[in-house]
């Protein structure tokens, strides 16, 4: 039986990889951080909550990063946390440096200490692209990074290949282009969409704010692309490989299949100034044929279907909600939403 470490555990990729990883018979353990509010929701909504062993660490902490590595002992290490929202980012650019970027630097010297031996797999990300003039890319594809987040991811990325090529590791770097799913933050653009669009359908809200929707990106489903990460880490050279899809779609065109499935007007839909980056990417496609051929992966699900998974599930949220079901959900702890639940909640007590 093979052991798992996977930093971040809590997150999106975190709960699926965790779902496949037990399926394969794998002991796993995650690492989370230690907040007022618990935030396993994800892993209680995928049934794997009470069959993972969860370790407290903080990745700008390298003692406790030393503690989850003895106490697993792994076999393989994925490296998923990070402070994740663009966004964010521009906002707290030195504390996104420190656990997006350092956080890998911390985790890698851990495990060259404890056995070199340990396969690594970093998460990388698309932004690091940047806004560069080639329209698909892939692993030889020049990096233009246009955000704290991105310049952040880069130095992780650089990090891996410098211990992979200095000190023989096995440490290799996934560039995941955009992957969605029903378990995405509500601070990501996809679900801001398919759960705005579910609350606007079943009478919750009037509208829905966002911001550049004339963006292009490459959308896949976040399950297809944590198999992908499982591949990457049973091959016998470690490398870097593109997961992407090979299409590309606006935020518009997003909303625009969110309303036909929602049977909503894209009306209710606007686009603010405020709700713009300081600086945006215009255009991501990714071009997977280097992971196609050396690890026999493609993505399984397409545009249209991914935003039916996604609309249908936060409609089907919210009416288990109006029928007083109680279940683990993000609306719970999420501001605007919050407050929805909180009026219910008064109205049911006069």
């Amino acid at each position: 039986m093979k052991t798992a470490l996977i930093t971040g555990i809590t997150g999106q990729d975190g709960a699926y990889l965790s779902k496949l990883l037990l399926k394969k018979n794998y002991k796993v353990f995650g690492t989370f951080r230690r907040l007022s509010t618990p935030n396993f929701w994800r892993l209680h909504y995928l049934g794997g909550y009470d069959n993972v062993t969860l370790i407290p660490s903080d990745v700008q902490d390298s003692k406790s990063i030393s503690e989850a590595i003895k106490k697993s002992d792994p076999d393989e290490v994925y490296h998923l946390a990070a402070q994740s929202f663009v966004g964010a980012s521009f906002d707290q650019p030195l504390q996104t440096s420190d656990i997006t970027g350092f956080g890998v630097v911390r985790i890698l010297e851990e495990i060259k200490k404890y056995n070199d031996k340990i396969k690594f797999y970093h998460a990388g990300s698309s932004e690091m692209y940047g806004n560069v003039k080639n329209i698909i890319k892939n692993e030889e594809t020049p990096f233009h990074p246009a955000s704290p987040y991105a310049i952040a991811k880069l130095f992780g990325f650089w990090s891996v290949n410098l211990y992979r090529e200095a000190y023989g590791m096995h440490a290799t770097n996934g560039i995941l282009f955009n992957h969605e799913s029903p378990l995405r933050g509500l601070e990501f653009v996809t679900r801001k969409i398919s759960n705005g669009v579910a609350k606007i359908s079943l009478g919750l809200a009037n509208d829905l704010k966002l911001g550049n929707i004339s963006a292009r990106r490459d959308w896949g489903y976040a399950p297809d692309y944590v198999e992908g990460m499982w591949m990457m880490l049973q091959q016998k050279k470690p490398d870097d490989y593109v997961l992407a899809t090979g299409e590309s779609f606006s935020v518009k065109d997003f909303i625009e299949e969110a309303c036909n499935i929602a049977s909503i007007s894209t009306s209710k839909i606007k686009s603010t100034k405020e709700n713009f980056r300081p600086l945006d990417v215009d255009h991501l496609k990714g071009d997977y044929s280097k992971a196609k051929k050396k690890l026999g992966w493609k993505p399984k699900t397409n545009f249209k279907k991914l935003i039916k998974i996604m609309v249908e599930e936060d409609i089907s949220r919210w009416e288990r909600w109006r029928k007083g079901e109680y279940f683990f959900w993000d609306a719970i702890t999420s501001g605007e939403d919050s407050a929805i639940i909180s009026k219910k909640r008064e109205k049911s007590k006069i």
